[in-house]
């Protein structure tokens, strides 16, 4: 049997195993002489707005390829999650489907508190637009307090190009904001988030020169991780090294943690953890 015959047949298997498992009741469908579990071919195809002759070709393996459009209606259809839709596209298509940016504000406690015990590294969450939502005591004490700010204005890049504060931080800002302006345009892309973040990069060149000009060069850069040095009001100079992780099942999220890059470096700050008043929660 044949490399692309045996995908139909795996496409069609999956197809009638998710069919199964919907309840026709609960979907408005009458529940009376069913031999088999589940939703019917022909009420997928309904629900699909497809024709039920080729859906059932599809679910016998013998349907050919379908589009993207008419896969993302038979998940749809199917009620299929983000991981079971991506698993559909493989099997129908042989690649995942298009990004397409659906943000979620705010984590779940368990993510919270994994944050949490990277301490005394600093450690936080943020979405595909650059928008702080979740972080650790380190970040607050060593960054800022992002529980003190609407959420809003929890954003890397309103903090690099509207915060004096921040800029100050910064042993050599211009090129740091370049950093930034470059890898925040390639996540927002990557993630399907273009245009989601428009508003605020409009915002940005309006109320930052420096950023519409660094924005126009149109340079993409990946994050990956690195080395970030920071002049603290309290401690004076600090260098942590940085790593980028996504966050499986929240394509719209990835975490950041920065690790003290020496001894000195992380005894310094866990010696001003200690010291300092644990604020609120970091769930935002």
């Amino acid at each position: 049997m044949n490399g692309p015959l045996t995908q139909e047949i795996r496409l069609g298997s999956y197809l009638r195993d998710r069919r199964a498992k919907l309840d026709p009741a609960a979907l408005g469908f009458g529940t009376t002489r069913r031999r088999t579990p589940g939703l019917r071919r022909e009420e997928v195809a309904q629900r699909a707005n497809i024709s039920p002759t080729w859906y059932t070709w599809l679910e016998q393996g013998r349907g050919g390829a379908p589009s993207a459009d008419v896969l993302d209606r038979i998940a749809r259809a199917l009620m299929l999650t983000e991981i079971e839709r991506e698993h559909l596209f493989l099997l129908g298509l042989g690649r995942l489907p298009e990004v397409h940016y659906r943000g979620d504000d705010g984590v779940t406690p368990r993510l919270q508190r994994v944050l949490d015990a990277l301490e005394p590294s600093l450690a936080l969450i943020r979405t595909a637009t650059w928008d702080v939502v979740a972080w650790n005591r380190a970040a607050t004490a060593i960054f800022t307090d992002y529980g003190a700010l609407p959420p809003d204005q929890r954003n890397v890049l309103r903090f690099m190009f509207l915060d004096p504060r921040v800029r100050a931080a910064q042993h050599d800002w211009e090129s740091m904001a370049r950093f930034v302006v470059a890898t925040f345009r390639a996540d927002t892309a990557r993630a399907g988030a273009a245009a989601a973040a428009e508003p605020m990069v409009e915002e940005l060149c309006r109320l930052s020169p420096e950023f519409a000009a660094m924005w126009r060069d149109n340079d993409v850069r990946s994050h990956g991780d690195g080395i970030k040095r920071l002049r603290h009001p309290l401690l004076g100079s600090i260098t942590l090294e940085y790593s980028t992780f996504a966050v499986d099942g929240r394509p719209d999220l990835s975490m950041l943690v920065f690790n003290p890059a020496t001894d000195e470096d992380r005894d310094r700050i866990g010696g001003f953890l200690e010291r300092s008043p644990s604020p609120g929660s970091g769930e935002g």
